[in-house]
């Protein structure tokens, strides 16, 4: 039971320990971001891993360990990952300490500092200016305490509170002093009720580039593993070396996974999440980078979009005889002597000089009278929303305030008062009106535009009234901004599908709303990216493909956010949007470079079942293959620049690329075992001429991969065909190959590399026809 709690003298310390071991204290939930252990298990147990392991195992049981050089890719694999995650966690972690504080508490009758997580139910707690509330409360004393909640409710108006009004963890005091008797700790809170719900949230991965692979790779593994142990055992039984059947079995294993492409796209999301590092993007997620590439819909939260938050004074309407002077000096006076640091105040302070005016009473704003004065030795003024300090008001004045408004302007009124300042205000002289308006970002105009001619399709969800959030969205010229909506008017059984469709600026929405509208757009074949920086947004975020968090908003936010904008700067987007776009257009025409060797494999693993040759590669004659002809070109092709629209040319590529050079690979290798046995070549000699031809398909294949070409892609092309060469003339002991520049094996070499080119263009030819003909991709 809780004890009763004395305001002055707060719990006791015997109290405040006992209801601490009782359990009824604060805490932060510390879910969104993994622990290192956890991110290390998560990279290096995969199935991709446990294959490669078993595959390793069986080339140390013969001894040949250069054979082993196809771990260096699980292993890259695995640290490229492991890196990218923990570098995005200690950036969070980082993020989250500079942001904790000292909350002082009264115990005893005397005021401590302690961390949040001590903070017990019964708690008075004494804030200020500048604190975030870290639990939910009461206020028992309140000495002009001014809280913005927008990180809650969306709303930037600043909110007094006085005695009895609760406060809400996740509100930061803007102006004033209280003491707040704690009702809620821990999971009982508002913002630890809105983590738990967002926790129990699964997102999975909206990248559709590493899906496919994904899927590829889950899908061979069902596939290879009884491939792999047919073919081992088919060779045992006819009597094959114990060694060659294993090391043959290793190398058709390792052919069917296109590991390989694994690592390029690890590698490449890693140079890309480090190159918009340089921008102040902090990357969560690597697969997000892809995703936001896709996003064909930006859900914006205005504060920190559009706007930074800031409020400007953006003029001054003076009524009757009096002039903007009179008006400047009034509300220069009343904020200049007032203490509260809310953004109008500021705004004023930003814009008017301190009049030399002296100030012999200052009355502070209050929720109850919405104004703010002063009493000078030239006259008492007033400033507060018109509704409050002119009872009544004429025709004119009301349509004047009532103009502005629909502008979007938050228009406050300067009176002169000329009794003493209280409730009711008598016989108040209205001086003119005070128009405040959302500061706009310089670069939101240019960057909205960018993303609209880029074809994304733009919305505001916003707290905000939504004839103010449409002005300003007019303000930067925002594509259908006066299609707008207040949601709190909206049934809870209202058609989601269809508002998401006839709206553009939804105001007063609540965070629950938030989720069904993001939702909606998903079930309406929306990508969909959600910005925002508050405790509201969270469930949004989450729900949304690609979540986008400004540094400056809630660490749960930027827990659970893909990107973090460091300088909170929504123009940095633009250079995320570019490197996706990069990575996908790029990976995805060379990804059908390594499903060549998939489908060979395949293909020569059946057939060799069924010989009783050896399979006609060891793991380490595909190295040449995988470094020089595939590994090394794909990835510089994979950095450089290609900003275009994103187009889905994976499915393309693989049909006139890898479906062609597989079959003509295979042909070739098929013809080679009959070759090999006219010239009665032993296995090292058909193998090498198995590499050589292959490598040269491979490099025919890098050509048509590439196109259109450019001179930056010949530069990376051309030299290949001489490295791989090389390696013949110079270095084929090292990769059990034998010299082909020597007879009688140049022979049938060199009508191989021939005869190689002509026969891939006419398979490639005969597949499109074939393709053409069963209709199975009209965009070939």
């Amino acid at each position: 039971m809780q004890p009763r709690i004395n305001g002055r003298k707060g719990l006791t310390k015997k109290q405040a320990e006992r209801l601490y071991a009782e359990g009824l204290h604060n805490q932060r939930r510390q879910g969104f971001t993994k622990t290192i252990p956890q991110i290390l298990k998560g990279n290096t147990f995969t199935l991709f891993n446990f294959i490669n392991i078993v595959l390793a195992a069986m080339v140390l049981y013969t001894h040949d360990y250069k054979n082993l050089l196809f771990l260096i890719i699980a292993v890259s694999n695995t640290i490229i990952g492991s890196i990218q995650e923990i570098r995005s966690k200690i950036q969070l972690d980082k993020m989250a300490i500079l942001s904790q504080g000292l909350i002082r508490v009264v115990r005893d009758g005397q005021v401590s500092e302690i961390t949040s997580d001590e903070i017990v139910m019964g708690d008075v707690l004494i804030i200020g200016h500048g604190d975030q509330i870290p639990i939910d409360g009461q206020v028992i004393n309140s000495n002009g305490l001014q809280v913005d909640e927008s990180q809650i409710t969306g709303e930037t108006d600043s909110i007094a509170k006085d005695y009895g009004d609760d406060v809400t963890s996740g509100s930061f005091v803007i102006s004033g002093s209280a003491r707040i008797i704690t009702t809620r700790v821990g999971n009982e809170t508002f913002v630890n009720r809105m983590e738990s719900e967002v926790s129990r949230t699964q997102k999975d991965s909206d990248s559709k580039m590493l899906k496919t692979i994904n899927k590829i790779i889950k899908y061979l593994t069902f596939v290879i593993v009884p491939l792999g142990t047919l073919l081992l055992v088919t060779k045992l039984v006819r009597g094959l070396d114990i060694n060659q059947a294993l090391l043959g079995t290793v190398a058709a294993m390792i052919g069917m996974i296109p590991e390989g492409l694994v690592l390029l796209s690890s590698v490449t999301l890693a140079v890309s999440a480090a190159k918009l590092a340089r921008h102040r993007v902090l990357v969560r997620e690597l697969p997000a980078i892809e995703t936001l590439a896709r996003v064909d819909t930006i859900c914006l939260d205005k504060t920190g979009t559009i706007t930074s938050g800031k409020l400007s004074l953006t003029d001054v309407q003076p009524a009757g005889e009096y002039s903007k002077k009179d008006i400047y000096q009034a509300i220069g006076s009343i904020v200049y002597a007032s203490e509260d640091d809310n953004e109008t105040s500021l705004a004023i302070k930003h814009a008017v000089e301190q009049p030399d005016i002296e100030v012999t009473k200052e009355v502070p704003f209050s929720s109850d009278k919405k104004w703010s004065g002063v009493e000078t030795t030239q006259g008492n003024f007033v400033m507060g929303a018109p509704q409050f300090v002119v009872d009544d008001m004429d025709d004119q004045l009301d349509k004047q305030i009532d103009h502005y408004a629909q502008q979007g302007y938050r228009v406050l009124v300067a009176a002169k008062v000329a009794d003493s300042l209280a409730q009711p205000l008598h016989n108040p002289e209205v001086l003119g009106l005070v128009l405040i308006s959302d500061e706009i970002r310089n670069d939101a105009k240019d960057t909205l535009q960018y993303f609209t001619d880029q074809g994304v399709s733009l919305r505001i969800i916003s707290g905000d009234d939504p004839r103010t959030v449409s002005h300003i969205a007019r303000r930067v010229g925002m594509p259908n901004s006066d299609e707008l909506i207040d949601m709190s008017k909206v049934p809870f059984d209202a058609d989601y599908l269809r508002l998401v469709k006839t709206h553009t600026v939804f105001g007063r929405v609540t965070p629950e709303q938030k989720k069904r509208l993001i939702r909606a757009f998903q079930l309406n074949g929306r990508t969909v990216a959600m910005t925002g920086d508050g405790v509201n947004d969270m469930l949004a975020m989450k729900q949304a493909n690609c979540g986008i968090a400004m540094v400056s908003g809630s660490e749960s936010t930027k827990g659970i956010a893909d990107f973090v904008l460091i300088d909170s700067n929504f123009a940095s987007m633009i250079d995320v949007l570019a490197e996706g776009r990069r990575v996908i257009n790029n990976i995805s025409s060379v990804a059908s470079l390594y499903l060549i060797k998939t489908m060979f494999s395949l293909s020569l693993t059946i057939l060799f079942m069924f010989s009783t040759h050896s399979y006609p590669f060891q793991p380490i004659q595909l190295t040449p293959i995988n470094t020089f002809m595939v590994g090394l070109p794909s990835f510089l092709l994979a950095l450089a620049p290609n900003y275009q629209r994103v187009t889905d040319q994976f499915d393309r590529k693989i049909y006139l690329v890898s479906l062609p050079a597989a079959i003509t690979i295979v042909g070739y290798i098929v013809s080679n075992v009959y070759i090999g046995k006219f010239f009665l070549f032993d296995f090292a000699e058909k193998s090498t001429i198995s590499v050589l031809v292959t490598g040269f398909v491979y490099w025919l294949a890098l050509f048509e991969a590439s196109r259109p070409l450019t001179r930056t892609k010949l530069a990376v092309i051309l030299p290949t065909i001489l490295i791989f060469i090389g390696i013949f003339v110079f270095f084929h002991d090292a990769f059990s190959l034998v010299n082909v520049f020597q007879l009688p094996i140049f022979i049938p070499a060199s009508l191989a590399i021939i005869t190689a080119g002509p026969i891939f263009i006419l398979v490639t030819g005969l597949v499109k026809r074939v393709l053409h003909r069963l209709n199975i991709k009209k965009t070939i």
